[in-house]
């Protein structure tokens, strides 16, 4: 285990002078710590997805192939967690300014669909669904009832999101008669895969490549991200934040994927600006301490998972933060943490249970 050290994940630091560049930016976006998006954005639009458009050109087969491996490269190695928490935070945020409102569509619409994200599903599930239910009963991405240490539980996980999650998700919207979110989710789905019928008439291969491959990575990733995120929950108080979710602190993956490391920050206060989120952490300690929270140092979601998925509990307790002392020996820490990857049994708290509903 490890003490609590310096902080050292992105926060704000303005610069001392805006370029001429920077200034006509921040005219369109509602707030300047954000102003990384729109570079990112500007990287993306300008390498990854000409290379997805040259895809469905007549090429040579050995160049077909060199334009879809760096395509590939791009799209899973270098931009896919920062667009995706990219996309996050702009749920959470809007992006740009009211009267500019119409370029808040050209992450999720133009852009998102070359890294799988089907239009408006993202929002509609992340924010319509997932924090309104906060990994409890009626969450449909709901981790609970599964053992998280289990290869076994988390490909049956992701396999009940991919394949009936779209099902599940307008059933949810029509219960809670929520159309709107509902009406957006089937907009979405029903556009991005007509597009890929369409666009697999006139080149196939390129459509698997450009869109269809990275869409079932997404929802791999997402679906990981999520389980990694709620795979320690203390079943005695499901709904605590501090006891269903993690935190990872001084880890490279905070500086790429803003601050996505913070979750048990992020479901306590989920509006918070991305880079306010160290500062946060810093001021909850002893709330962290008191609900025996677990917060992880130099790693983040993909090594949790590995982790659990080979039982490596002397790994993440390594990694672990031992705030105020909490836990006396790693010894007891792996002891709570193997508790709270157990599965819960339905705990039959709410009559109205969407899962009954949906049967």
């Amino acid at each position: 285990m490890r003490p609590i050290t310096t902080i050292t994940d992105p926060v704000f630091n303005p610069p001392a002078q805006y370029s001429a560049v920077d200034r006509f930016f921040l005219s369109l976006i509602r707030d300047e710590r954000d102003l990384p998006f729109i570079y990112l954005t500007l990287k993306i639009t300008l390498t990854m997805l000409p290379l997805g458009i040259l895809l469905y050109f007549p090429l040579q087969n050995g160049v077909w192939w060199g334009v879809a491996a760096a395509y590939f490269f791009l799209n899973n190695f270098v931009y896919k967690g920062s667009f995706g928490l990219m996309l996050h935070c702009t749920s959470h945020r809007r992006f740009f300014k009211q009267k500019y409102d119409y370029l808040n569509l050209y992450l999720p619409w133009v852009v998102g669909p070359f890294f799988g994200q089907t239009p408006e599903t993202y929002f509609s599930h992340h924010m319509g669904m997932h924090h309104v239910e906060n990994n409890l009963e009626d969450d449909l991405s709901t981790t609970m009832y599964y053992r998280r240490d289990s290869f076994r539980g988390f490909m049956r996980y992701f396999g009940s999101f991919l394949f009936l999650g779209f099902a599940y998700l307008l059933k949810y919207f029509n219960v809670r008669r929520i159309f709107k979110l509902r009406n957006k989710v089937l907009r979405g789905e029903t556009i991005f895969f007509a597009m890929c019928i369409l666009l697999s008439l006139v080149n196939w291969p390129a459509t698997v490549m450009v869109f269809i491959l990275p869409f079932l990575i997404s929802r791999l990733i997402m679906m990981l991200g999520n389980w990694a995120q709620h795979s320690f929950v203390d079943y005695n108080d499901p709904g605590n934040c501090y006891k269903n979710s993690v935190t990872c602190i001084n880890t490279k993956y905070n500086h790429k994927c803003w601050n996505d490391g913070y979750h048990i920050d992020h479901h306590l206060q989920p509006s918070l600006h991305w880079t306010k989120y160290p500062e946060h952490f810093r001021e909850h300690l002893d709330e962290f301490a008191k609900n025996k929270a677990l917060v992880f140092e130099g790693i983040h979601w993909l090594h949790i998972w590995l982790y659990l998925m080979t039982k490596n509990y002397n790994k993440l307790a390594a990694h672990l933060v031992n705030i105020n002392n909490t836990f006396a020996s790693e010894e007891e820490a792996i002891l709570l943490m193997k508790a709270r990857t157990a599965p819960m049994p339905v705990r039959g708290i709410s009559v109205r249970s969407l899962r009954a509903q949906l049967g």
